[in-house]
């Protein structure tokens, strides 16, 4: 059974954590410092590293390009300063974050490579940015005039050229305006010059048309005598299913988690899952034909029936959706969600496992017994995505690190 990050406790002596993170003290006290709190209840997301620096030697050795780690969203719900960590032991060229503040969290953690800020910098953090040596992404002329106000020197952007997401980046249109206007900043540099796919897993007639658009506006910037050393579109699905995508850097972040987007079973990468979410059955109770189970009583016994309340629910991250369709594994089999997913509890209906107990494990999301629930699965019955239900799992479920 993995053991808790739970410093402090034994003395101080070293857990799985520790072992997972290596022999680097200074690494393991400065993850150390930044845990959650220690969960007297049995519900946890156990993550396992190991998988996850599996699945980053699997990516760039596919790709042959430096991986550019996205960690935004706490690494996509699986704890942001343990995995950054680790993947800095394994030699990730940097990080991907949405937010200034994710990027100066890694910094304040020790996190020494690049971190790209790729939404943008919001409010007044231009100069904090700057001064942590964080790399902003820039699509509008004035965020540059704001760095170049904000610095005590020269500085260096990334640009993002919008080639038909149209969310964020500057339109194809107006880039010869935009980099009119660059060329005025003073000790302005393009450091980087990036894209964002919008659906290399299944579009490729889009996904072309971007990179040749992309190709262009990596034209026009050189034309102007720039020399960015960071040419940069690729997500998971593109890294695997498009290598003209590839250019001077990856930016992966499902394939991290094992989930990257594309049809794992006919890729050329073999990545594994790292999350596994568990839990105990803390009651069992019978009840006889015609009862209900939970709020609104959407769930009525048709025959004498065993139910096992579990301690989670939708405050935790479990989708109430799947509320009457749902599975959890218990004893290595499935069982179904019986009635409405409450805030704390859930009711799963154990007739069919007569031995049943107390205690028992039961497991949400990742193997138990040779069975597994995918994550996949969970969103498909959700109507949503894999990265929607990581996310979903709150602060308030501890990562147990495997």
């Amino acid at each position: 059974m993995p053991a808790c990050w739970r410093p402090g406790i034994d003395g101080g002596q070293p857990g799985a954590y520790d072992t997972a993170m290596g022999s680097d003290p200074s690494l393991v006290l400065r993850a150390r410092a930044h845990r959650a709190e220690d969960s007297l209840r049995p519900t946890r997301a156990e993550i396992d590293l190991d998988a996850i620096a599996a699945n980053f030697h699997a990516t760039r050795a596919l790709a042959d390009r430096p991986v550019l780690a996205v960690v935004k969203c706490d690494a996509y719900g699986h704890g942001v300063l343990p995995v950054a960590l680790r993947l800095a032991q394994e030699g990730v060229h940097g990080f991907g974050v949405a937010l200034a503040e994710e990027g100066l969290e890694l910094r304040e953690a020790g996190v020494e490579q690049m971190i790209l800020v790729m939404n943008g910098v919001y409010g007044d953090a231009h100069g904090a940015v700057l001064a942590a040596g964080l790399s902003p992404v820039v699509y509008r002329l004035e965020e540059v005039e704001r760095f170049a106000a904000a610095a005590n020197g020269p500085f260096e952007v990334h640009l993002k050229i919008d080639t038909g997401m149209h969310r964020l980046g500057i339109p194809m249109a107006e880039l010869d305006r935009f980099l009119d206007g660059f060329a005025a900043v003073q000790g302005a540099t393009i450091a980087g010059v990036m894209t964002h796919l919008a659906a290399a897993e299944d579009d490729d007639a889009l996904t072309h048309r971007q990179l040749d658009a992309f190709d262009d506006a990596l034209a026009r910037v050189r034309a102007r005598g720039h020399e960015p050393r960071w040419c940069h579109a690729a997500n998971s699905a593109a890294t695997v299913r498009h290598p003209r995508a590839r250019y001077d850097l990856v930016r992966t972040g499902g394939a991290l988690w094992g989930h990257p987007g594309y049809d794992s079973a006919a890729a050329p990468v073999d990545v594994k899952g790292a999350m596994r979410l568990r839990t105990e059955i803390v009651s069992l109770k019978t009840i006889e034909p015609g009862e209900i189970v939970g709020y609104c009583g959407t769930f009525r016994a048709e025959r004498p029936s065993r139910i096992a309340a579990l301690p989670v629910g939708y405050g935790d991250g479990l989708v109430r959706f799947q509320s009457n369709r749902g599975h959890v594994l218990i004893r290595g089999q499935r069982c179904p969600i019986a009635g409405n997913i409450s805030m704390d509890l859930t009711s799963v209906d154990v007739t069919d496992l007569p031995d049943v107990a107390i205690g028992d494990e039961a497991v949400l999301l990742g193997e138990q017994g040779g069975a597994r629930i995918r994550v996949e699965e969970v969103a498909e019955a959700c109507g949503t995505i894999p990265y929607e239900i990581f996310t979903s799992v709150s602060r308030r479920v501890p990562r147990f690190y495997v």
